[in-house]
C-alpha cells in the first residue's frame, strides 16, 4: 500500500519536475536570471532525484541471497540518503555560487517578465505534485501526528523526501518570484543574484535535514513507541506466556521488521506446549504489526515467579 502511493507521488513529481526544468532552462536562456538558472538545476536535481528513488524501489524488491538473507529493503534507505547528496551538491552549491557570483557582478536581465511567467507556471505544476505527495502520505501520518512528525517518524523514506522536495521548490519557487520581482522593481539586478543564494541555503537545509533522517534509517531503526506496545501487548496476551522479559526491534526496510524477543514461560511446559505457544506469539504480532516479517522467540523460565 505505501510502496503504491510513494511510487504515485513519485511520479507526479518526475513528471512536474522534468516540464518545470525545460521551461525554467528556456527562461534562463532568454532572460538571463540567476534566479532561474539556479531553480532549472534545482528541478534537474529534483528529477534525477526521483529516477533515483524509482531504483531504490526497484533494489529493494531483489529477493535475499546468501550475501544478503534479509534482503534488500534498505536499498530504499541508501538511495535516499543519495538524493539528498544530490540535492546538497547540485542544487544549493551551485545556487550559492551562481547567487555569489551575481552578486559580485550584476548583469541587467532581458524579458524578465517571461521569468515571472515561467515561475508562476512552475508554482502550479509543483503544486499539483505537492498535493498528490500529501495525499499519499495522509493515510500514512494519521490524524495524531504533525507533518513534521510524519517526516521524523516515517520508516517509508519516499514519501517524506518528496514533501521535503516539493515543499523546496515551491519556497524555492517564491524566492526565484522575489528575486526577479524586486529586480524589475528597482532596476537593481543584485536582488535577482540574492534570491538564488537564498535558493541555496534553502536547498542546503533541506539537504541536511535529510541526510540526518536517511542515516539514522541506513543504520538500523527499531520500531515506532505505539508498535513496540502493540508488540509487547500482543506477545503477553499469548496463553501460557507469563511476561515479555526483553524486546529487541529493527527496520530491515520500510515495510519489514525484525522482532526478537525473550519471553517467560512457566516451569513445566513441555517441549509441544512451547512450540505452540511460538507460534500463537508470531501469529498474534503480525496480527497488529504485519510489517513484523522476521520473528525470533526465545522461551526462557519464569525466574521471577518461581522466586
Amino acid at each position: 500500500m505505501s510502496t503504491e502511493g510513494s511510487t504515485k507521488a513519485i511520479l507526479a513529481a518526475l513528471a512536474a519536475n522534468a516540464g518545470i526544468a525545460a521551461a525554467k532552462f528556456i527562461g534562463f536562456a532568454i532572460t538571463g536570471s540567476s534566479s532561474m538558472l539556479a531553480e532549472a538545476v534545482h528541478s534537474v536535481a529534483d528529477t534525477s532525484n526521483q529516477g533515483l528513488l524509482l531504483l531504490g524501489q526497484r533494489e529493494a524488491r531483489r529477493q535475499p541471497d546468501s550475501l544478503h538473507q534479509f534482503g534488500y529493503g534498505r536499498s530504499r534507505y541508501f538511495y535516499s540518503f543519495v538524493v539528498a547528496l544530490v540535492l546538497f551538491t547540485l542544487g544549493s552549491i551551485f545556487a550559492l555560487y551562481e547567487g555569489y557570483h551575481k552578486i559580485g557582478h550584476p548583469e541587467s536581465l532581458t524579458s524578465p517578465i517571461v521569468a515571472v511567467v515561467i515561475l508562476a507556471v512552475a508554482i502550479g505544476l509543483e503544486s499539483y505534485s505537492f498535493r498528490t505527495a500529501m495525499a499519499e502520505s495522509r493515510p500514512l501520518k494519521g490524524n495524531n501526528s504533525t507533518w513534521w512528525q510524519f517526516i521524523r517518524r516515517s520508516r517509508s523514506p519516499e514519501l517524506p523526501v518528496v514533501l521535503l522536495e516539493d515543499t523546496g521548490a515551491l519556497i524555492g519557487l517564491v524566492f526565484a518570484l522575489t528575486g526577479v520581482g524586486l529586480t524589475i522593481l528597482t532596476g537593481n539586478p543584485v536582488w535577482d543574484g540574492i534570491g538564488t543564494v537564498a535558493i541555496g541555503v534553502l536547498l542546503g537545509v533541506i539537504a541536511v535535514i535529510l541526510m540526518i533522517e536517511m542515516h539514522s534509517l541506513l543504520i538500523g531503526e527499531g520500531a515506532t513507541a505505539d508498535e513496540c506496545r502493540a508488540i509487547r501487548t500482543a506477545l503477553e496476551q499469548t496463553s501460557n506466556v507469563d511476561r515479555v522479559i526483553h524486546l529487541r526491534t529493527q527496520y530491515l526496510g520500510p515495510e519489514e521488521m525484525l522482532v526478537g524477543a525473550k519471553i517467560a514461560l512457566a516451569a513445566g511446559t513441555d517441549l509441544a506446549t512451547v512450540a505452540a505457544t511460538i507460534d500463537h506469539a508470531e501469529a498474534a504480532v503480525r496480527a497488529v504489526v504485519p510489517a513484523a516479517q522476521v520473528i525470533y522467540l526465545e522461551p526462557d523460565l519464569d525466574r521471577a515467579a518461581a522466586t
